[in-house]
């Protein structure tokens, strides 16, 4: 697998809560040069990013990285995002209704972002380091049934991010028509290309570029 065809899969991602604006702009400077999938970005910057390169693929996040906003917070979020210029969103389902096991208010939440999304792709971050295996294959099922893009492992502000056995379990469980975004702890040029061959069609990282540029990187 060449570079190019990795970095097609890459979301460029950048989301410290203590990202600079020149930050920013070298994000959306590589992925313009290396042909990422898309820059994932603090909603704060949209705008920006929309007037400074109107053609860039723009990702944000809503409820992130906690995920326990209210749905009618997550929805005016996501309203603004897409008004402000994103044309993707990952959204963090709200945990506690997972330990609580109240799978309805997380369906209907899915639901409703994504009929504010429209169109917009939209990929639901379960985060599964917090998660039993039982809770991982219900929420398959609830991503597939709400009708979202993608299903997401990882914040990567959690305790651990994405795994091969995470990937290979989604691949059992979602719907055919759901995607697969692995995000969180990619490090390697190996990782990048397994993810991608087990069946992920993005990859979140902020290491795909230095990486294979022959560097280490320990971010995102």
């Amino acid at each position: 697998m060449d570079d190019a065809t990795i970095l097609s899969h890459v979301d460029h991602t950048l989301l410290k809560a203590i990202a600079s604006w020149d930050e920013i702009k070298q994000l959306c400077d590589e992925a313009l040069e290396y042909k990422t999938a898309s820059v994932c970005i603090p909603p704060y910057y949209i705008s920006k990013i929309k007037e400074n390169y109107p053609n860039l693929n723009i990702c944000t996040v809503i409820g992130f990285p906690l995920g326990y906003d209210s749905t009618a917070t997550k929805i005016n979020a996501t309203q603004y995002a897409l008004e402000d210029g994103a044309n993707e969103i990952d959204m963090v389902i709200n945990l506690t209704d997972v330990k609580n096991g109240n799978f309805g208010a997380i369906s209907a939440e899915i639901t409703a972002i994504g009929l504010i999304a429209g169109p917009h792709i939209l990929k639901v971050i379960i985060e599964t380091c917090y998660l039993t295996e039982d809770e991982k294959i219900t929420l398959c099922r609830v991503v597939s049934d709400s009708g979202a893009n993608y299903i997401k492992t990882s914040t990567g502000f959690g305790t651990a991010g994405a795994t091969m056995e995470d990937v290979l379990l989604f691949k059992k469980h979602i719907d055919p028509e759901v995607k697969i975004k692995a995000a969180g702890g990619i490090r390697t040029r190996e990782d990048m290309v397994a993810y991608i061959e087990a069946g992920c069609d993005r990859l979140g990282t902020s290491s795909a570029i230095t990486i294979l540029s022959g560097g280490n990187q320990t971010g995102y």
